[in-house]
């Protein structure tokens, strides 16, 4: 297996969760793992200046169209939660603590988070919610509910997305191949080019 691709995405990201939805897929065409990366957004926010797409003039309108016209193309489910947009701390921390001892766990709930966020429109920022989707997949939920509290695993998210910015991620999703960068969901086929060429 050649080296894994990092994939940097918040929880509270449209583009991000209709990246999710393909980006493992590409991967194993290409023979590779991925190494999936959550970080919190607003940190990235105030190192660049921007906003939240639905919050910023002239392009608010257009991107909300965006997004379920791009999950259209895609056949994907696709709401956006009432309370949009939210800092997706619970889930980013509870994909933390699993995914030291049991990634491929940590990845299901990654997944289960995205898809009651951004195909049933609830509020995958609720700490009971993401205990809840936790609890299928053998993951005990009070346990869940006192580790995202604590603080190591608190900082181990502070951490992760200091990292992320020092490696230059500031949108989601975002992706390295290597060494090189990709920014958005509209550049995955460019992944997977790159992946079947070896970049040019």
């Amino acid at each position: 297996m050649s080296s894994a691709i990092d994939f940097y995405f918040d929880f509270y990201s449209p583009y991000g969760y209709l990246a999710s939805l393909r980006i493992d897929e590409i991967a194993a065409r290409a023979g590779r793992e991925v190494v999936w990366r959550p970080f919190l957004l607003g940190p990235a926010f105030s190192a660049t200046g921007h906003r939240p797409l639905l919050d910023t003039p002239l392009m608010g309108e257009y991107v909300a169209r965006d997004f379920a016209r791009s999950a259209r193309l895609q056949g994907a489910a696709f709401q956006i939660p009432e309370e949009f947009p939210k800092a997706a701390l619970a889930p980013s921390r509870a994909y933390y603590w699993l995914v030291d001892q049991q990634p491929e766990t940590a990845r299901a709930l990654a997944k289960a988070v995205y898809l009651a966020t951004f195909a049933e429109g609830r509020d995958g920022t609720r700490p009971e919610l993401v205990a809840e989707l936790a609890q299928p997949l053998g993951v005990d939920a009070e346990k869940l509910l006192a580790a995202i509290a604590s603080p190591a695993v608190k900082q181990r998210l502070k951490t992760e997305t200091e990292a992320a910015l020092q490696r230059g991620v500031f949108g989601s999703p975002f992706i390295f191949v290597g060494d090189e960068p990709f920014w958005g969901n509209d550049r995955l086929d460019q992944v997977a080019h790159w992946l079947q060429s070896g970049g040019w």
